[in-house]
């Protein structure tokens, strides 16, 4: 594949609409999938198998439609639910009887969730067992990718690939490209490529919106804004783009059945990666045509960071690629040359490299605000021609290079956070 149709590949099918935290989507839509195959209206029992990844970042979010937490309140609605056509937008159509069958299999302690023997980033599996019939259905290494669904040890279907114009595949080596020649491809892609980019900037800036106009989760975002019309902060660029970040983040993860544009699984990533680029033509407009590709820029750096500290990480997605995708396109934006957008990358590293994730939670407002400021911030340094030195720490060489050393921070230096994080977790509830 070319780097063109790498590019093509990761726009078209790594930025698509969700409701709710992803990983709970995961969830549901996996159950959704094994209890499409029992015809019997009642269900005996629900397993669920997680990667640590998954368990831990679905943990303490709010599930949409529920005003609920839990990994097995999301189980119990997809397993209700039964239909796994609506992808990452599933918990969005939960009715009350839903809720009912849902509240019926948790009251009377019949779904169970256990973390899966598994090195994949990526992995639910769900076994829906009712009479003489156990179901079973598989996702790996993307949140809607469902590999596998069988019913009493035959396989019904295989490798549900839901993405588009491809075979499911992107090749490798892209992530050896330049980043100025990803960027070089994207400046010449035609219109027609890129305008469903501005979809996002819709969808997310009302999610936004909400969290502004009314105090979501923990009211970040509606507190800048209050703290902004006061005048105790400036309504310039960084400010504007963390108070819309954090806004939309309060709004999602309270559970609000609100849709976002993700980017790379993440619908926290898609905030990241999307609202510091509306923050910017809020107070610069830009024409359409800059506008979607600067935001094709930030969603594909999004994903070449991504590919090296893992979809699922330790370290936190939004502080470390959403924010220097969206910080790299703004610095395009305003003009910067190929070493000023090298110096974004690596400001950018050098101030957030070190943010772990603890799960998706309320408080993923505050990490996602400071992304999006610090992102803007290392633009406008970087633009000013004011970088972080070639050996400062894992920033090291190039910029390409130094998001290299990420995936060492990520798998030899970290390999035993998310398992520390999960046991601080479960001995506070």
């Amino acid at each position: 594949m070319t780097i063109k149709e790498n590019i093509l590949y990761i726009l078209n099918n790594e930025v698509k609409p969700a409701i709710g935290c992803t990983e709970p989507v995961a969830i549901a839509l996996c159950a959704a999938a094994a209890a499409s195959c029992i015809n019997c209206a009642d269900l005996d029992f629900v397993e669920v198998y997680l990667s640590s990844n998954i368990y831990k970042n679905g943990m303490n979010v709010g599930i949409p439609n529920s005003n609920e937490i839990g990994l097995d309140v999301a189980a119990a609605l997809g397993a209700a639910k039964r239909e796994c056509e609506k992808g990452l937008e599933i918990l969005g159509e939960i009715d009350d009887d839903c809720r009912n069958i849902a509240r019926n299999l948790i009251c009377n302690n019949k779904v169970i969730v256990k973390i899966a023997d598994t090195n994949k980033k990526v992995y639910v599996k769900v076994i829906v067992k009712s009479g003489d019939d156990t179901a079973e259905a598989i996702i790996e290494d993307k949140h809607d990718n469902i590999v596998s669904i069988s019913l009493n040890n035959s396989f019904l279907k295989k490798e549900l690939n839901t993405d588009k114009n491809s075979n499911g595949l992107i090749d490798e080596s892209f992530f050896d490209s330049s980043i100025m020649d990803i960027i070089k491809t994207i400046e010449d892609l035609s219109f027609e490529d890129t305008k469903f980019m501005l979809e996002g900037i819709e969808m997310n800036m009302s999610a936004a919106k909400m969290g502004i106009d009314k105090r979501l989760g923990i009211g970040t975002g509606y507190a800048m804004k209050q703290n902004m019309d006061k005048g105790i902060l400036g309504k310039d660029l960084a400010n504007t783009a963390m108070m819309l970040t954090s806004a939309a983040s309060d709004a999602r993860m309270s559970g609000l059945s609100v849709p976002v544009m993700s980017s790379n699984g993440s619908g926290n990533n898609g905030l990241t990666a999307i609202l510091p680029i509306a923050a910017y033509n809020e107070l610069n407009p830009t024409n359409d045509v800059d506008l979607s590709k600067a935001l094709a820029i930030s969603h594909v750096i999004t994903s070449y960071v991504k590919h090296y500290i893992g979809r699922l990480s330790p370290l936190c997605g939004c502080s470390i690629a959403a924010s220097t995708g969206s910080a790299c396109a703004i610095t395009w934006l305003m003009g910067g040359s190929y070493a000023q957008i090298q110096g974004t990358v690596k400001n950018i590293l050098a101030n957030q490299s070190g943010v772990i994730c603890d799960g998706a939670k309320p408080g993923c407002a505050f990490k996602l605000g400071t992304a999006a400021a610090a992102g803007v911030q290392s633009s406008l340094l970087a633009m000013g021609g004011y970088y972080a030195c070639k050996n400062n720490g894992i920033v090291t060489g190039t910029a390409e290079e130094s998001i290299k050393n990420l995936k060492t921070l990520s798998e030899k230096g970290m390999s035993n956070v998310d398992r520390t994080i999960i046991d601080i977790m479960l001995h506070a509830q």
